[in-house]
């Protein structure tokens, strides 16, 4: 029991220890976006900010970059594009609670993934606008049946 409630105090402390850290001074971006969960790994999350899908403060940014309280990231993930302030500071990953309030999305980001929601729910289903290509099984029946009637009801000229 004793060694349980050792352990329990130890978590406890490294994580508080972690968040007077971030206190005192920034967090790594990469590590930040890892903990408020944007990105599985921190790998990840670093690739993503190589490829220059990051910004922070309106400039591209390094996976080093020291995050403060106040800062604004644009982020892309996917299609999905947004814009959130940084409204807490973490060098650790806890429950999604948690890392949703490291930071807080702009009026204007909500508004914009609630349009694109939206349009990509209306759009057309890219498998219908294919024209050419290998027919489907349900192409291939049409199309035989057609034949079928086709040659059912074709009065040939020759036969006259």
């Amino acid at each position: 029991m004793d060694k349980e409630l050792r352990h329990k105090n130890a978590h406890r402390d490294a994580h508080q220890d972690a968040h007077a850290d971030a206190k005192a001074g920034g967090v790594r971006l990469d590590k930040w976006l890892w903990a408020a969960r944007f990105y599985k790994t921190r790998s990840l999350a670093a690739e993503e900010i190589g490829k220059g899908r990051i910004e922070v403060n309106g400039q591209p940014a390094k996976p080093s970059r020291e995050l403060r309280l106040g800062d604004v990231l644009r982020l892309r993930q996917g299609p999905v594009q947004r814009s959130v302030q940084v409204r807490g500071l973490s060098h650790v990953r806890g429950p999604a609670p948690v890392a949703q309030a490291l930071y807080e999305e702009t009026a204007e980001s909500l508004a914009a993934r609630t349009a694109a929601a939206e349009q990509r729910r209306l759009g057309v289903e890219p498998a219908l606008t294919i024209t050419d290509g290998r027919p489907t099984k349900r192409d291939r029946r049409d199309l035989a049946r057609t034949q079928v009637d086709w040659q059912r009801w074709s009065v040939s000229l020759d036969d006259s």
